[in-house]
């Protein structure tokens, strides 16, 4: 990769891009996960009547500022991504960044429970257009046939802020409170800003693209398809993730200072899975997809079982970690494989996607909480949301092995 006017980047600089990138993706992890472990202490400080009612309703209720996000993302991945295609590339993720500090602060100063709310869908607009582009940006850094692990690259700063930044910022909010862990998350956003300005090249936008263009990938069944496996996969795991802080402290028995270790757990069988996946999409999207299923309904099987103990619960939430974070490299792979010229949108939406998923399954495992059947009963949600996510796999398959066919017998005519 080169700038117009410079010489082919060094490998020492393209090494700080890419961490820099990934460094703008650990601020993202950090400020979608940290909620997470942190939902208590928000249900007890915002919701205070609910809470000296009814605890377990308040952590419910808090689970809305999950959701919120969630949507937040599903909002601006294409919205964002639609406009943004024809823009240089390294000022739109300065942009984001931008934005995503500004959003983080304002959610950590938000007085009330629906401001909180509010900010926290504002600031996680930016969150796929981020992911999007830093993708495509780190794909032509990578150079040919590593477009997986250019993915992978960029997540794992995600992952590894649900190693390191993810915990100790819940240990920090857990000690002074969640609103000073957000302003800790907005100053790892501020160093992200920093970081791409002074190591990402600059990279030309599409000067072909247009609006219409891009919303031109809603026209391929395959990505629909994409989509929604991607959609009910990540529902499953985010029913259990959202409430690990509960699961850990009330089902197996663990005190509060236990659930950093919880999330520290998860990180690191996200991490690995995320590489795995970047790897094995690069090897055979189809079939990383589906093993990364069998494996994730093996492993939220387990969790489900053993739980009550220790053991159980760290080994298998580490699986459910690896399995689910494996899909994510997969699926945005597939997505750039079926979506045509509408490389931009399909980077991005997968992130849309992912974050229904999330969205769906915070709703989910609170739901099955506040109707009384217990903290594990979000894990069961997770394995049984792993059905419809492979049926869906298989309907893509044969769609994009149909559109295949015809293109064929179209050519021989």
């Amino acid at each position: 990769m080169s700038t117009p006017d410079a010489a082919p980047l060094s490998p020492a600089r393209t090494r700080l891009a890419l961490l820099a990138l990934a460094l703008g993706g650990f601020g993202i992890g950090a400020t979608e996960f940290v909620a997470m472990g942190l939902l208590p202490q928000i249900a007890r400080d915002l919701l205070p009547s609910t809470w000296s009612q009814a605890p377990d309703d308040a952590i419910a209720q808090a689970g809305v500022v999950i959701a919120a996000y969630a949507l937040g993302v599903v909002v601006g991945a294409p919205t964002i991504a639609v406009f943004a295609a024809r823009l240089p590339r390294r000022r739109i993720l300065l942009g984001l960044v931008v934005a995503f500090t500004i959003g983080t602060v304002a959610s950590a100063l938000a007085p009330s429970f629906p401001l909180v709310v509010l900010f926290r869908f504002l600031a996680a607009l930016p969150h796929g257009a981020y992911f999007g582009i830093a993708a495509l940006v780190a794909a032509s850094l990578m150079g040919p046939g590593k477009r997986g692990q250019g993915v992978a690259l960029v997540l794992s700063g995600l992952t590894v802020a649900n190693v390191v930044g993810v915990p100790l910022i819940t240990f920090l909010g857990q000690q002074s409170g969640w609103r000073v862990a957000y302003l800790a998350v907005a100053a790892i956003f501020a160093l992200s800003v920093a970081a791409i300005a002074l190591t990402v090249p600059w990279q030309p936008g599409d000067p072909q693209a247009t609006a219409r263009r891009e919303l031109g990938a809603f026209r391929r069944p395959a990505v629909w398809f994409a989509l929604l496996t991607g959609s009910v996969g990540f529902a499953g795991f985010f029913a259990v993730y959202s409430y690990v802080a509960p699961l850990a402290t009330e089902v197996t028995g663990l005190p509060e200072s236990a659930v950093p270790w919880a999330l520290v757990t998860l990180g690191l069988g996200m991490t690995l899975g995320n590489l795995i996946g970047g790897w094995a999409a690069d090897r055979g999207v189809l079939r990383a997809l589906f093993a990364s299923f069998g494996v994730f309904a093996a492993m939220l099987l387990g969790l489900a079982l053993t739980a009550p103990w220790p053991v159980g619960l760290f080994v298998f939430l580490f699986g459910v970690g690896a399995a689910a974070s494996a899909l994510s490299p997969t699926i945005q792979t597939r997505l750039m494989d079926v979506a045509g010229d509408s490389q931009t949108l399909a980077a991005a939406v997968n992130h849309s996607a992912l974050n229904i998923g999330n969205a769906l399954g915070a709703f989910l495992g609170g739901a099955v909480i506040a109707a009384g059947w217990g903290y594990l009963a979000p894990t069961w949600v997770g394995l049984l949301a792993c059905v419809p996510g492979v049926l869906l796999a298989l309907a893509g398959t044969a769609v994009t092995a149909a559109a295949d066919r015809r293109s064929a017998v179209a050519v021989g005519a």
